[in-house]
């Protein structure tokens, strides 16, 4: 029994509403595939794939995709999206902390903003490393934890409060460049990091969190709850969140800082 099967079911279900923001993840996934090295013919797992920016990016190139995400309505939106692109890539239903695949499957295994949503980093890593072959990249995206995702993310685990069952580790940690190497440990060599922008144009922090509620899977939990049982506490959501985003809101656009990953296989 997965002590995380109820923590995983509210993910699965929560993220069902993402869709909407692919159009701003759609410059970091291309970004993400230079940054991978990513290239004709390779063997490519774009793991909590979403509605397959990534993978769609990768097989584009002439990569072999393969991608796997836990929310079935995510899929749905990624096989429509490699459909209009006119690419062929392989989709499953899965769980990173659990791959269906078989050691050394993969080239490259990357993720954007997703496996650091598992519970389990030790756990989720050993799982990707496991089906990448030795001398293979392992590259994603993070939100590191002192920029504004990572800070919204901390601050809706704090609204939220303890869960009823086991905790799972922090997800803004994997943008800690100290937290990464330590994780990765001696698995890998060539560790390189990068900083980069997600530019997403609003017109004012509330219209800015109007659509998080609408699509972050988290943040949709702490809406649906608070608006039934603490409307003031929502409201204190509401005020503090708008708060933050102003800080990173300058002309319409809200810069939201990430860190990409990079590192081979030993």
């Amino acid at each position: 029994m997965d002590p995380f099967e109820a923590f995983k079911a509210v993910q699965r279900e929560g993220w069902a509403y993402f869709a909407p923001l692919e159009m701003v993840t759609i410059p970091t996934a291309g970004q993400l595939v230079v940054f991978a090295g990513i290239r004709a013919g390779q063997r490519v797992a774009d793991l909590a794939c979403g509605t397959g920016v990534v993978a769609v990016t990768a097989a584009r190139l002439g990569a072999k995709v393969t991608g796997l995400d836990l929310t079935p309505e995510l899929l749905t939106r990624a096989r429509l999206n490699a459909s209009i692109a006119e690419v062929d890539i392989d989709f499953h239903e899965g769980d990173v902390e659990k791959l269906p695949f078989a050691d050394a499957a993969f080239d490259v295994v990357v993720s954007q903003f997703g496996h650091m949503f598992a519970p389990r980093p030790d756990v989720a890593l050993a799982e990707m490393l496991r089906v990448l072959k030795p001398g293979g990249t392992l590259a994603f995206s993070t939100w590191p934890p002192e920029l504004f995702t990572g800070s919204m993310f901390t601050m809706v685990s704090r609204y939220l409060g303890p869960p009823a069952g086991p905790a799972p580790a922090p997800a803004p940690l994997w943008g800690d460049p100290n937290v990464v190497r330590e994780r990765l440990g001696t698995a890998v060599r060539d560790i390189v990091f990068k900083r980069a922008d997600m530019n997403v144009a609003t017109m004012s922090p509330q219209h800015h969190r109007q659509l998080t509620e609408r699509t972050a899977g988290p943040v949709r939990q702490l809406v649906a709850s608070f608006a039934a049982n603490d409307p003031a506490k929502l409201a204190a959501f509401r005020r503090e969140y708008d708060d933050l985003a102003s800080q990173y809101i300058e002309q319409n656009i809200m810069r939201q800082g990430y860190l990409m990953t990079r590192s081979t296989k030993i």
